[in-house]
């Protein structure tokens, strides 16, 4: 690859849409170009390292016995609407209609059409198990698609499924598929950290994330050190409070109310009950000695609403991404005024266990934190504008409809294993394998007939790798100041060789020096731009971050190339004569020894 007629062009100033450091590069660098916000061109130099992901993924998934199809990217609405996901997936659905006025859809997911592949083809138990896989462009409609191929509106992923007859086999298949994401994710190279997860609108038993470590991620997990424990904080389940003991509840005053004016925040709350009502014991009162009820909106997939009040201790929030996945498919939005004025018996701010559950005026579904015990009393809302109710106990004196598990997951909280306290992190999820079960293969018929001639239904894995993703996460972990630091394995090149100067004599033998390194089965990238200066020359070798780069200029008239490693920085001159042998060894992973002085 000649610079000279390559398409490329880099950029000196960051885009003004990219926020994230590897997205500035990637496009500074001329591996991508935004065509539409969410939507990116693959450029020259990023299809390759795109390609190189692909090869990594394609190498292991066949090594477990994957077979490879493509399914098209525009699909019939038919499929979807079986499963009921034409609904379920709501706006981030892109939906097309064709000239004849059949609906269609572009393809965020495949399940539908991989089931239907496997029921049109196969019958009997015999041609079982199964793994297909296809490397495919997705596309879901972000409302805000941000972070560059992070979490864009198209993109590539490679996703495959297991087809058996038992939950036996199910349990082999996720296992092979466990192990091969293992081997993929080593192989490029990034920190990564494999956590429980929940499985959404995916449905399914067993559901595990890849996680590639880094701070910019949006999916926050946690870990216990002590056991190795670890989850998605949306899979993070709780364990339920032990009751209090009956002789604690026993000596618990009976509920009263009390004024606590302009107190409607936890807060205020707070201080009020400290100002006014202390404490028996002496001690100061806490957020978690309140009970907050927070009540939310949900939007159901066909467009029925139903309101939701979740209670939890005034020291926590309820953390969004955990509601998210405890009420989906359904949509949540907090409560409005337009609501409020439609149930007047809930007080704004001053909101009480009262008022709420289903056997209630209100007959709002009412769902506790697990770690609201029974017995434990609080100061909540009374249902009062100014007044809090104390000594409310759980059991005694409310009740509620069940738990959720939609509080936020603190630093320090003890592990759900019960090994010792959780540390919290941030990650980029790069893969999701689930144990589908026969959700799918239900909805589409899928069934086969079993060893003993009887029909059974068909149970299925599904297993996602991010492709156009891994790019960029590779991007977001590897780069420095100067600009991309690509691993070996994945850059778009094995050497940079950059001519210097105007020497007619400086880019012959860079020339002679590309056609040996090439010759030998290594690709180069070759600067051989005539009239651009060398300090340019530099920085855009150090920007399109190739793992080694070979400087053919001033140092030849003393005899010597300079050879610098792009990830540490290393520079070292070498003879010219052994300019080439250098490069093939450190490439190839050894350098050669020196020479012999005699």
């Amino acid at each position: 690859m000649r610079l000279s007629t390559l398409f490329l062009r880099t950029l000196r100033e960051d885009p003004a849409d990219a926020e994230l450091p590897g997205h500035k590069l990637l496009v500074r660098a001329g591996y991508i170009r935004r065509a539409a916000p969410g939507v990116y061109t693959w450029l020259p130099l990023g299809l390759k390292v795109l390609r190189r992901v692909e090869e990594i993924v394609r190498e292991e998934m066949d090594a477990i016995g994957g077979q490879e199809l493509s399914f098209p990217a525009l699909l019939p609405r038919e499929p979807y609407e079986a499963t009921n996901r034409w609904t379920e997936y709501g706006d981030n659905l892109f939906r097309l209609t064709d000239r004849k006025g059949a609906d269609m859809l572009l393809g965020p997911t495949h399940e539908e059409m991989f089931t239907l592949a496997v029921k049109d083809m196969f019958s009997s138990y015999k041609e079982l198990p199964l793994t297909l896989y296809q490397i495919q462009t997705k596309y879901r409609d972000e409302a805000r698609p941000r972070a560059g191929l992070l979490r864009g509106r198209e993109f590539i992923m490679k996703d495959s499924y297991s087809f058996d007859v038992d939950d036996a086999g199910l349990e082999a298949a996720y296992q092979r598929h466990r192990e091969a994401y293992v081997r993929i994710f080593d192989r490029l190279g990034f920190d990564y950290v494999v956590v429980y997860a929940d499985s959404g609108a995916m449905g399914g038993s067993a559901s595990e994330e890849f996680l590639a470590v880094s701070p910019i991620g949006e999916d926050t997990f946690v870990r216990c050190e002590a056991s190795g424990y670890a989850a998605n904080v949306e899979a993070v389940v709780v364990p339920q409070a032990a009751p209090v003991a009956a002789d604690v509840v026993a000596a618990t005053p009976a509920a009263h109310v009390e004024d606590t004016p302009d107190s409607p925040t936890i807060e205020t709350l707070v201080a009020q009950s400290d100002a006014m009502h202390p404490r028996a014991d002496g001690r100061a009162w806490t957020a978690a000695d309140t009970l907050k009820n927070v009540v939310v909106m949900l939007t159901h997939p066909d467009g029925t609403k139903e309101p939701l009040a979740i209670g939890l201790p005034g020291d926590r929030e309820v953390d969004v991404k955990r509601l998210e996945a405890q009420v989906s498919p359904a949509e949540w939005e907090p409560f409005s005024e337009k609501d409020f004025e439609a149930f007047p018996m809930l007080v704004k701010g001053y909101i009480g266990p009262r008022s709420l559950g289903l056997e209630s005026s209100s007959k709002i579904r009412y769902l506790l934190d697990p770690s609201v015990a029974e017995g434990s009393a609080w100061v909540t809302g009374a249902d009062e504008h100014g007044k809090h109710v104390y000594d409310l106990v759980l059991g005694r004196d409310f009740s509620a409809d069940g738990t959720i598990q939609a509080a936020e997951i603190r630093e320090g909280d003890p592990s759900p294993d019960g090994a010792g306290p959780l540390t919290l992190a941030r990650g980029i999820e790069m893969g999701h394998i689930f144990q589908l079960g026969r959700k799918y293969a239900e909805a589409l018929d899928l069934k086969v007939l079993d060893e003993n001639g009887k029909l059974v239904t068909v149970t299925m894995g599904s297993y996602g790798i991010g492709v156009s993703r891994a790019v960029a996460a590779v991007a977001e972990s590897t780069h420095d100041e100067l600009g991309l630091v690509w691993p070996r394995n994945l850059a778009p090149a094995d050497v940079h060789v950059v001519a210097t100067g105007k020497d007619q004599a400086v880019f012959d033998h860079a020339e002679r020096m590309v056609a040996d390194l090439e010759a030998a089965g290594l690709s180069v990238v070759f600067d051989d731009r005539p009239k651009v200066s060398p300090g340019v020359k530099f920085k855009d070798a150090e920007l399109l971050g190739v793992p080694t780069i070979v400087v053919v200029g001033k140092g030849l008239e003393q005899g010597s190339v300079e050879i610098k490693d792009r990830a540490t920085g290393e520079r070292r001159e070498v003879p010219v004569e052994r300019g080439v042998a250098e490069v093939l060894t450190e490439v190839r992973g050894a350098r050669p020894a020196p020479a012999d002085p005699a």
